[in-house]
């Protein structure tokens, strides 16, 4: 295994060639990568944990342990990192069963070094991307746990834009009472206006 400082996430290059590893490691190191590398898929397996960022570069024909075996391994887990199966030119069925899983995307022996980075860098962007909608999820989803039964009823019919008269009616309670229950809403939510109320239900 070998790995390089750098500051987008990790790559991780999952190959059994020797020489096809040793040159994307260089290849990652020129352009200030992190790289991670191993020679098989068990290895990876071996030491991967879940909340990593970056991306997996992975060989789809391998000894042993397959590209597709760990995608599916990897799948199973609930790993999130975006997957780059490398392909030789009868893999392409293979390729497109991998993609049908959920794989990011797929490139052919032989290959050129700017389309591979290109690849990764539109990997790395939607991981960001996927990885801050996940925290903005987790954030929303624990204020909503603050909130009381009827704290969450307010916060349901609120939400719809119905004003303080009607939620009362609907609920059975006075308006004083929504009020009460509207400002606890708005603070245990850490919302400045009914605005951010609507942008947090429709990201839970």
């Amino acid at each position: 295994m070998m790995s390089e400082n750098g500051h987008e996430g990790t790559i991780y290059i999952v190959d059994d060639d020797q020489a096809i590893r040793h040159a994307m490691g260089l290849l990652m190191k020129s352009v200030g990568l992190t790289c991670e590398i191993f020679e098989s898929a068990d290895e990876f397996l071996a030491d991967h944990t879940n909340g990593r960022s970056g991306c997996l570069v992975l060989d789809i024909r391998m000894p042993g342990m397959g590209g597709l075996e760990l995608q599916d391994k990897l799948r199973d887990l609930d790993c999130t990192l975006p997957i780059i199966f490398i392909t030789g030119h009868g893999d392409i069925p293979m390729a497109v069963e991998a993609m049908q899983k959920g794989a990011f995307d797929f490139i052919q022996k032989p290959f050129r070094d700017q389309e591979l980075l290109d690849r990764i860098q539109d990997a790395l962007k939607t991981e960001r991307e996927q990885r801050s909608r996940r925290e903005k999820l987790s954030v929303v989803r624990d204020k909503l746990s603050r909130l009381t039964k009827r704290e969450h009823e307010v916060f349901d019919l609120v939400v719809t834009g119905k004003p303080n008269k009607i939620i009362a009616h609907e609920l059975g309670v006075s308006q004083r009472t929504v009020e009460i229950h509207r400002a606890r809403v708005m603070e245990k939510m850490e919302a400045r206006s009914l605005a951010d109320l609507v942008r947090m239900q429709l990201t839970a």
